[in-house]
């Protein structure tokens, strides 16, 4: 993705999230949620592929298991890895894209 392309989504995203009141502190803490709770998934792929070990194995396990590898690698942990420690305050004044004309607001 280009540069402007990309100070253009990030510009668009700020003003929605502006008007709808959603807080950067919003988003953090949804992104930090483990998806793998949400959904009740057990094993996970590299590429994001899941399953939750009800039905029929799926095609990537079933052809990674018969390649050699356990399924154990694919597990998802069953108690959730500690979290990391609270990250300071983000200060979105001194945004290295606020000076970007994609970057400004029409308040």
């Amino acid at each position: 993705m280009d540069e402007r392309k990309r100070d253009s989504i990030i510009a668009y995203l700020r003003h929605r999230m502006e008007e709808f009141g959603i807080e950067p502190e919003d988003l953090a803490a949804v992104l930090a949620s483990d998806p793998a709770t949400q959904k009740g998934e057990r094993y996970r792929s590299a590429t994001g592929d899941s399953w939750d070990g009800k039905g029929d194995m799926p095609q990537w396990l079933k052809q990674a298991i018969s390649a050699g590898q356990s399924i154990d690698h694919f597990a998802l942990s069953a108690t959730p890895a500690p979290s990391a420690p609270p990250k300071k305050h983000v200060d979105w004044q001194n945004d290295p894209f606020a000076g970007s004309p994609l970057a400004r607001s029409n308040r």
